[in-house]
């Protein structure tokens, strides 16, 4: 049986934090992970340890397939920190991130969740393919100097206010490109187009949201235990409003560092990142120097987060 560490918070990636082997060293080493990559493959009908130990990277890529793969290799995770008793008092996860946070507080089970994600994956994919769209990551400047960009640039809206000095931009691809340039002009340290189709997070996608909203609606969420906290309303978040909330993240900004800030401010200082990458141990280590975080995304993380201290 594991019990929650008061002080510790699993923090779950989303898109983009991807890699070609994700998941293979895990499997190999705990049978409880590998036996969440054999019944993801059962639930989508593909073989998802497939793409995620092998690749190919350009189908790894795909929205409609790398949702499920992420979601996959974050469960498998928490599978192996379950058998190795570690549990958190508090999960958070980064837009698709959330929806294995919620499966680790049991708000559904992985099953549901993975038919979920898998669906958004496929909804996502046929917006951007519908109506494409941009995304790029500003590093560098005041936040506030980039939502004035935003705000003078029809099409373009902030949406990842991932730390201190990163800040994502998403809309229409001229959109996007009319601030790429006018950041540079302000003084932006780096401006990097992100590998995505779509306008994610943005009002673009609201028609991607309904849909959406059509299958959130069939699942019967229970209360979180652990608790959730949303980096989108940065609220903890009950089960009566999880539906509305997973369809107002699609055309929402993330505000993960407004989120980690809050956690940091309720004196939460351990952070585990459960899943592949290390994306939010960076961006949490830029948001505080007082942070403690290891990403439990094969085994040397699973034993770095059983002696966070």
């Amino acid at each position: 049986m594991t019990v929650p560490d008061p002080g510790m918070v699993f923090v779950l990636p989303g898109q983009g934090s991807q890699a070609v082997g994700m998941g293979r060293e895990l499997a190999a080493a705990y049978p409880a992970a590998a036996a969440v990559f054999q019944r993801a493959g059962e639930v989508v009908g593909w073989d998802v340890a497939g793409l995620c130990f092998e690749g190919p990277a350009e189908e790894l890529s795909r929205t409609d397939r790398v949702q499920a793969a992420l979601y996959t290799c974050s469960m498998a995770a928490a599978a192996a920190l379950a058998g190795e008793g570690l549990a958190a008092a508090v999960t958070c996860g980064h837009s698709l991130g959330e929806y294995a946070a919620l499966a680790c507080a049991g708000a559904f089970d992985f099953e549901t969740g993975l038919e979920l994600v898998a669906r958004r994956g496929e909804i996502m994919r046929r917006a951007a393919e519908g109506s494409p769209g941009a995304m790029a990551a500003i590093l560098g400047l005041d936040a506030g100097v980039i939502e004035e960009l935003c705000r003078e640039q029809d099409g373009v809206w902030p949406v990842n206010y991932n730390c201190p000095g990163q800040l994502v931009v998403s809309g229409t691809r001229e959109a996007v490109a009319a601030v790429m340039e006018q950041a540079e002009s302000a003084g932006a340290r780096k401006v990097v187009k992100l590998a995505v189709g779509g306008a994610f997070h943005t009002l673009l996608m609201q028609e991607a949201a309904a849909q959406m909203r059509r299958e959130l609606d069939r699942v019967e969420y229970s209360e979180r235990d652990p608790p959730f906290l949303s980096s989108i309303s940065c609220r903890y978040e009950g089960a009566a409003g999880l539906a509305e909330l997973l369809e107002r993240q699609m055309v929402s900004p993330v505000r993960w560092q407004q989120a980690v800030e809050q956690l940091l401010g309720e004196g939460y200082r351990r952070f585990v990142e459960v899943g592949s990458g290390r994306v939010l141990s960076g961006l949490i280590r830029r948001t505080s120097r007082d942070a403690r975080v290891a990403a439990a995304g094969d085994p040397r993380g699973i034993d770095k987060a059983l002696s966070l201290d």
